[in-house]
């Protein structure tokens, strides 16, 4: 498993990318180990990391505005989800060619990616599926996960589409959402392959995408901004965006509370434990991790009660 973009990659073999940033890197060295541990075939493809700390064009943008939801945002380097706009970069890595499969570093293989890599994709340039709710009637789809034909996407430059935005020619989340993409050319893939936060016997990745329930932050303060969009009652944004302006980003959000499916807090720390085991993740690492409210500060005694997972 390479843990750095720059390495070499082969093109001409299936790859996952995990986008990540500092905050995040357990859940994304988790997410790598997870990926080969329950692949039939772990040799058959590869996994890297893209970590927004190996970008260091992003500092260009600290504190610059951008588009969001059609109002401006403050572009915040040290923001939880800063890594977000490297989801589109797996193209560039691979040259434009082969195929690929990205996720958020809080997914989780449940079953063989391989199957998903290996996919007909029907002559589609991507195949994902929608996102829940409000935003999946507006017709935004979730890129947390998709499967990639590489060759079809040489329109995709994250360096320049990331500049749109603080141009105000192109908003976030019509960019996040592909809402700009040829909706012709974009496949769907079962729910099972992005499950979001729901882990049954048919689930192939695990997505926790509710961040105030990610299993590893349970009890940690919040440091991530809510989304200021509320589709029922649209003056409820001015409130959030006042909250935002007068009292600062996080400023009366709630904290991290515990996942409401402990199947799924056992999953992850099961898995967090075997990193532990094999040496893929360090003791050391996980105390810094703590320290800096990245982790959860019962974290290891969480580790010593799990159950194993089954092989």
């Amino acid at each position: 498993m390479s843990a750095n973009p720059a390495d070499a990659i082969d093109a001409s073999r299936p790859n996952v990318f995990i986008h990540t940033n500092h905050r995040q890197m357990v859940g994304a060295l988790v997410g790598q180990y997870a990926a080969k541990r329950n692949a039939a075939d772990p040799d058959a493809f590869d996994v890297h990391l893209i970590r927004h700390e190996d970008y260091p064009w992003f500092a260009d943008y600290e504190e610059r505005t951008y588009l969001r939801d059609g109002a401006s945002r403050v572009w915040h380097n040290e923001d939880l989800q800063s890594f977000t706009p490297l989801r589109f970069m797996p193209p560039e890595l691979m040259g434009y060619q082969g195929r690929a499969v990205v996720t958020d570093p809080d997914v989780f293989a449940v079953g063989d990616v391989s199957e998903l890599l290996n996919r007909d994709m029907e002559g589609n340039a991507v195949v994902c599926r929608p996102r829940s709710g409000a935003k999946g009637f507006e017709g935004i789809l979730a890129t947390s996960v998709m499967l990639l034909d590489c060759a079809q996407l040489t329109h995709w430059n994250v360096r320049a589409q990331f500049d749109q935005l603080f141009e105000r020619t192109l908003d976030y989340q019509d960019w996040i959402g592909l809402k700009k993409e040829d909706r012709s050319r974009i496949g769907l893939f079962e729910h099972e392959w992005n499950d979001f936060d729901r882990l049954t016997e048919k689930t192939k990745l695990i997505h926790n995408t509710k961040r105030r329930t990610q299993p590893w932050k349970s009890g940690l303060p919040a440091d991530y901004v809510p989304a200021e969009k509320w589709k029922f009652f649209p003056p409820m944004r001015w409130v959030l965006r006042a909250r935002r302006k007068f009292f600062g980003d996080y400023a009366f959000v709630p904290d991290y509370r515990s996942h409401p499916d402990k199947r799924q807090e056992d999953f992850f720390f099961g898995l967090l434990r075997e990193c532990v085991e094999k040496g893929i993740i360090s003791e050391d690492f996980i105390r810094e991790e703590m320290g800096r409210n990245h982790v959860r500060h019962d974290a290891f005694e969480v580790l010593d009660r799990v159950q194993r997972l089954a092989a």
